[in-house]
């Protein structure tokens, strides 16, 4: 994606299963669970580098010694600086004693825990401040009641689940998604530590034995039951209890990602399958996926379980992931890619009137490129077949040569390096003119992969969705080449709905392919159908979100997906580009057709999985008619 578009987010924990004394033994490192942390933290730092945290839970500390260790930051390099905090903790508490053995490093070193929940964020909204930062922490002097969470999650709906929380008499100190979900998944909690605990000393049990007894007996399936019954939008939430218990919950419709592995050792769940391949050395085939609607269970004994804890609807994963945001290592996804880019085949050879041998393709950002070599294998497949239908052609008629079978022989793709990105750009340059005329130089070119006035230069990209720098500089900079046409393909279809399951494209108004819309109803005269949307829109807004219909969709109904393609080149053309400009987008049916496992595009059809998000679509549409700023949800 040449225009950088964010998520939320990404999760890492990790669940010793042995010993520490084993990992020493066998791995020469009391850090080894830390360390692992690290790097699963870092293969997934795509996924968030606005801030990051950790929290680790020690199992055997005693009353008056701290059991909880977390640490957050939201500096340049998060990861980097947590474990650098990490590091200066551990070094200073080792100053204070001369010798060490496993039971003091057991007792006595911070973070050093049995169970370790990291999180990468990327914030869409709001403030960027430490106290943004996952995991968020609810404390208690009760380890049963102690509760502390991080997630790749999104809700449409915080404010039913915030109105929940007051009915209860709950007065929460914070409106957000994640405090929200916090106090809301807290209630349970304390509710069922409150009914264990008359049930114990009912029984005659001491305070003291029935506090451990509640540990032992604590319910998450039921917690979480309760608690995520009316959650709407898309989730993948770990939380640890203070005694213990860990959790990762994922939503019905698995629009957000998650996968675990257990063996012996350990028990690992992260938002990308890869990156426990790669840290752990495991075959792919052995990780699995958590199932939608479903949580893994790891209790404080270790024993691990995969219950559903909300009834599994269409399944509706998150298409982006596999476009674009997840690490293009994981064998499916590449293999999805390059799909992507081959089913664009006959579209780019339209676009370009079939005039291969004029034509340079490329690709830009580095993230394209395995939908490039699918691109380039569909035309060389194509050429292919040229040259058979050639050869036997010339064979009919008896001119087949040694000379004409090297002509037809050399007939292949060109294929060039034409941008590169150059330089990213500091905040340093504050005003707007000053910035755009910066971003315009972002990217540079290769001179001389160009013949200028004759080929064409086809350049493929992962997604288009505002296509402020497609405007702004990738267009004048591959301008300079001189090519006769300029074809922009994008892999995925035109982005026409904001998403409000996490990533980072909340309003309509910038939108490239929503403004091609308003532009083309405008010009056609077909405004009204405007003012008759937002309309609607109105008076739908005090519905229940169940009853709402996406009226956004008639925006779009009057127009073929080729008229909006076009009205978005032009839109995108300015008038110092001298060649002609062309925008292929990939068809929703070829989108399905490359990715069939992940069929979320919400973002792309208008069909939200979720009724939320139908909600979440039209107050959005409302907000861009009144001029009102910030997300719809």
């Amino acid at each position: 994606m040449s225009e950088f578009i964010g998520h939320k987010c990404g999760i890492a924990l990790i669940r010793l299963l042995k010993p520490l004394e084993y990992y020493v033994e066998k791995y020469g490192s009391y850090l080894w669970g830390l360390n692992k942390l690290y790097l699963l933290m870092e293969k997934q730092h795509n996924r968030g580098q606005d801030g990051a945290g950790l929290v680790s839970i020690k199992f055997e500390s005693l009353p008056g010694k701290e059991y909880v260790f977390r640490v957050r930051s939201n500096a340049r390099e998060p990861i980097r600086d947590v474990f650098n905090q990490i590091n200066i903790h551990i070094q200073e508490k080792l100053k204070q004693v001369s010798k060490t053995d496993i039971e003091w490093i057991k007792e006595n070193l911070p973070f050093v825990g049995e169970v370790m929940l990291g999180h990468l964020r990327y914030g869409t909204f709001g403030a960027n401040d430490i106290s943004s930062v996952h995991p968020v922490l609810r404390r208690s002097n009760w380890k049963s009641k102690t509760l502390t969470l991080a997630g790749n999650f999104n809700l449409t709906n915080v404010e039913e689940i915030f109105k929940e929380l007051q009915e209860k008499g709950q007065h929460p100190r914070e409106f957000s998604d994640t405090i929200t979900i916090l106090e809301n998944i807290g209630y349970y909690l304390d509710e069922q530590n409150q009914q264990l605990q008359k049930k114990f000393l009912e029984q005659g049990y001491t305070p003291q034995q029935a506090a451990a007894m509640i540990e032992q007996d604590l319910d998450l399936v039921d917690i979480l039951k309760k608690a995520s019954v009316h959650w709407d939008g898309g989730y993948a939430l770990a939380g640890i209890i203070g005694h213990g218990d860990a959790f990762v919950i994922r939503d019905p419709w698995g629009i957000r990602p998650a996968f675990y592995y257990k063996n012996n050792e350990i028990v690992v769940v992260t938002s990308e399958r890869p990156v426990i391949q790669t840290i752990f050395g495991v075959d792919g085939r052995n990780i699995k996926e958590l199932q939608p609607g479903h949580a893994i269970i790891i209790k404080r004994n270790g024993s691990t379980q995969e219950i559903m804890i909300n009834k599994p609807k269409e399944k509706k994963s998150c298409s982006f992931e596999r476009i674009y945001f997840s690490r293009g290592s994981d064998a499916d996804i590449y293999h999805e890619r390059k799909m992507l880019g081959r089913l664009l085949v006959p579209q780019v050879l339209k676009a370009v009137d079939y005039d291969i041998d004029n034509t340079v393709f490329s690709y830009i950002p580095n993230t394209a490129e395995s939908a490039f070599y699918g691109l380039v294998e569909g035309i060389r497949e194509y050429l292919l077949g040229q040259k058979i239908d050639a050869i036997f052609q010339l064979k009919n008629e008896n001119k087949l040569t040694r000379e004409s079978l090297a002509k037809i022989m050399r007939q292949h793709p060109r294929v060039e390096k034409t941008a590169i990105k150059d330089i990213k750009l500091r905040t340093f340059i504050t005003q707007e003119s000053d910035r755009a005329d910066m971003v315009r130089h972002v990217y540079d070119v290769t001179y001389g992969t160009i013949k200028p006035g004759v080929d064409n230069l086809v350049v493929i990209d992962d997604s288009i969705v505002r296509g402020t720098t497609l405007k702004q500089s990738i267009l004048r900079i591959l301008d300079m080449l001189h090519p006769k046409r300029i074809v922009v393909v994008s892999s995925a279809p035109q982005i026409r709905y904001p998403d409000c399951y996490g990533i980072d494209m909340a309003d309509l108004e910038n939108l490239i392919a929503f403004q091609a819309a308003i532009q083309l109803l405008n010009e056609t005269g077909q405004h009204y159908i405007i003012r008759q949307v937002y309309f609607k829109c109105k008076e739908q807004q005090n519905q229940p979100k169940e009853k709402v219909i996406n009226y956004v969709k008639e925006l779009y109904a009057p127009f073929t997906d080729e008229q909006i393609s076009e009205k978005i080149a032009q839109l995108l053309r300015t008038d110092d580009i001298n060649a002609e400009v062309k925008i292929v987008f990939q068809t929703i049916d070829n989108l399905h057709k490359a990715i069939p496992d992940h069929r979320g595009d919400w973002y792309f059809t208008g069909n939200f999985p979720t009724p939320g998000g139908n909600k979440v679509v039209n107050t959005a549409f409302i907000n861009y008619i009144e001029g009102r700023k910030g997300r719809a949800y």
